[in-house]
């Protein structure tokens, strides 16, 4: 029996919706498992490409792009499979957990490879979302409940985010103009903010989960009260 999802981000009910709507018109030829590959493939694009941009601004057009493609296939292959009510279902949170991990990491290892933002920054991103990644899916496990992301920003909102920025840079190579501030500087305090952030919110998790615990199996977590 797997764990029931609880999807709280800004756009989880309208992607529901229009995922649904696209699984509807998919090829019987194309399953859930090919999706999952294109997925991974527009990560890894998606990394390229970033990493690319220290050549040519114009290769952030590409990273969007990919960055929809890693949407449609990380996103599309369980609803399809839900929508066909195959197997798919027994193993597919691991198995979005595998391709999220890898998909964070090469995208993230990419940006980091970009001119825009430092590696060190970029690399903190990854080792703290990846250890989130790690805790939702020991929630999920331990506490019977999977929790896809954190607060209201999840991983179609952190999409578009990037794309919002690809764009903004994009435009502004090719149509270069005096700005007050560096966007360079903005885009890595920005990050470090949001680093620092998501620390906090693994740590509290965490003790929270071990408070929870606690109260679960209190003969083993008397050093905790």
């Amino acid at each position: 029996m797997t764990a029931p999802r609880e999807l709280h981000f800004l756009l989880a009910e309208p992607e529901r919706r229009l995922l649904r709507v696209l699984a509807a018109k998919v090829p019987r030829s194309i399953r859930s498992n090919h999706l999952t590959v294109l997925g991974t493939l527009g990560a890894a694009g998606a990394g390229v490409a970033y990493a690319l941009s220290s050549f040519d601004p114009a290769w952030l057009w590409a990273a969007s792009l990919l960055l929809m493609v890693n949407w449609l296939g990380d996103s599309l292959d369980g609803t399809l499979a839900r929508v066909r009510q195959t197997q798919r279902p027994k193993y597919g949170y691991y198995l979005d957990h595998v391709v999220d991990a890898f998909s964070t990491a090469v995208i993230g290892l990419g940006i980091g490879l970009s001119p825009y933002v430092d590696l060190g920054i970029a690399l903190g991103l990854v080792v703290v979302y990846l250890a989130l990644s790690i805790n939702v899916y020991l929630e999920s496990t331990v506490f019977g409940v999977f929790r896809l992301a954190y607060g209201r920003l999840g991983p179609t909102e952190v999409r578009i985010l990037l794309i919002i920025v690809n764009t903004a840079l994009a435009l502004h190579a090719a149509f270069p103009t005096p700005l007050p501030v560096d966007p360079v500087v903005v885009a890595n305090w920005g990050l470090a903010v949001v680093l620092v952030g998501m620390v906090g919110m693994l740590v509290a998790r965490f003790a929270r989960n071990l408070q929870h615990l606690a109260k679960l199996e209190p003969q083993r977590f008397r050093w905790w009260e």
